[in-house]
């Protein structure tokens, strides 16, 4: 697993355990709903960066007879977790808390402290986004346009995104927070606090949902990146030995780790030891070229073979 994944989520792990204590003693002192909210957040944030070390300690266990294609998966699965954490817990909580106050409103007391911690808390948010976002941008294509949110769908990588997301949803429901206590503090609207709640529970569950949506791509297996499929299918074009890529697919079993499946139609009239040379020689120029390529398998077939059972296989699937 890359050390940057692990310095991104160390980085808020640290960030979120300071800021869950210090938002937790500011809503038992002032009383602010909003701010409790706040601090539940944080705790959330902070057992979810544990539950993503733990898939990545998971994830380095080697492949035995059960899991023979090793266990990097897990990173995407403790990855849908957190997204559920953060929905049922996080935003859960939230909900109830702001219909709380808004049912039963009271005065924010001391908002000054609310105004101190939230502020210090923005701090270590934005420099635990700031580390997140440099780290994702540099495991992203140079040669494209980067949109943030195209990229989180083509990144692999949940590890990153996730506390991406995370971050950014604090920064979010710090703002939320803030105005909400503002606003019940100088013009006395007291079910402003309680508002900022429920804003926060709606943050909460928008970013539940596009990590779990994003997850569960992954965990239903996505292809390699059109970059890495485009530069494979240009090493078996030069292959002079090769006269048809029939088919191939691709399946990420872990963030940095790629299934590779080629249907390859060689020329006539090649011995076996020269097909055999060529597969092996094509092997090696694809994982010189992108090293995640961990496992590959390349079946020898014509094309005509291959078009013939594709056929009968659509069929089938037309009649089921």
């Amino acid at each position: 697993m890359a050390a940057g994944s692990r310095k991104v989520i160390f980085a808020a792990l640290g960030a979120n355990t300071l800021i869950a204590l210090s938002k937790f003693a500011g809503a038992f002192y002032t009383g602010s709903s909003a701010m409790f909210s706040e601090a539940i957040h944080s705790v959330v944030d902070t057992g979810n960066q544990g539950l993503l070390l733990l898939g990545m300690k998971r994830a380095q266990k080697p492949p035995d007879r059960h899991h023979p294609f090793g266990y990097g998966a897990e990173v995407f699965f403790w990855a849908f977790v957190v997204a559920i954490l953060i929905f049922a817990v996080g935003s859960g909580i939230s909900f109830y808390e702001g219909m709380v106050k808004i049912l039963d409103p009271h005065p924010v007391t001391d908002a000054y402290v609310n105004y101190i911690i939230l502020g210090g808390a923005a701090v270590f948010e934005a420099f635990a986004w700031i580390v997140a976002f440099r780290e994702f941008r540099q495991a992203q294509d140079k040669q494209r346009p980067f949109r943030l949110l195209s990229a989180v769908r083509q990144s692999k990588d949940p590890t990153i995104f996730t506390v991406l997301f995370e971050d950014t949803a604090a920064i979010l429901g710090l703002l939320a927070a803030v105005t909400g206590i503002a606003v019940a503090d100088i013009w006395g609207i007291l079910w402003a606090d309680g508002a900022a709640s429920l804003v926060i529970a709606a943050i909460l569950a928008g970013a539940a949902i596009m990590l779990a949506y994003e997850t569960k791509g992954l965990l239903i297996g996505e292809a390699a990146s059109r970059t890495v499929t485009r530069a494979i299918r240009d090493l078996v074009a030069a292959e002079p030995r090769i006269i048809n890529l029939n088919e191939m697919r691709t399946m990420h079993l872990a963030p940095h780790e790629i299934l590779l499946a080629l249907s390859v139609d060689f020329a006539d009239r090649l011995s076996s030891q020269e097909v055999e040379e060529a597969v092996s020689q094509l092997e090696i120029k694809i994982k010189q070229a992108y090293p995640e390529v961990s496992r590959i398998f390349i079946e020898v077939q014509s094309q005509k073979r291959h078009e013939q059972f594709a056929a009968e296989e659509a069929k089938a699937q037309g009649a089921s």
